[in-house]
């Protein structure tokens, strides 16, 4: 029985699980779908729904509380910007956790954690370098 319920540990230290969920908000942020195990991605819903209630609620102390949770200002901007005006009418509820089988190296359950109504085009936007189909052209040439 686990009296108060606290957070998920994630059998890591308090730093190292800060960082750990600061950035996979980041991430979630910016790509608005990640895929991840399921116990972190269970732990990371409650972090990211908090986020966005901030954004909802604007200002300038709720913007610096996001900062100091995400220490990302590229996505912070897009917190306050695109996604507080997406979610204005919606109460809570702002992200799903959907199972996804499991890994195949280590067998670990992993799940896809995205933001309800999210934009389909902003996955995988700036992960790195992308290839043209002029470039796959050349290349078997």
């Amino acid at each position: 029985m686990r009296h108060k319920m606290g957070q998920r540990k994630l059998q890591r230290a308090t730093g190292h699980r800060n960082a750990l969920l600061r950035n996979l908000a980041a991430s979630l942020i910016k790509h608005e779908q990640i895929m991840t195990g399921t116990v972190k991605a269970k732990a990371l819903r409650p972090y990211v729904e908090k986020l966005i209630t901030l954004a909802k609620k604007g200002g300038l102390s709720n913007r610096r509380l996001a900062h100091a949770r995400l220490q990302d200002d590229t996505q912070l901007i897009k917190l306050f910007e695109t996604l507080a005006e997406r979610y204005k009418d919606r109460n809570g509820g702002y992200t799903r956790v959907i199972k996804a089988g499991f890994r195949a190296s280590d067998a670990a359950p992993m799940a896809i954690i995205e933001l309800v109504d999210r934009d389909v085009s902003a996955k995988g936007q700036d992960s790195g370098p992308l290839q043209n189909e002029d470039e796959d052209e050349l290349e078997a040439a």
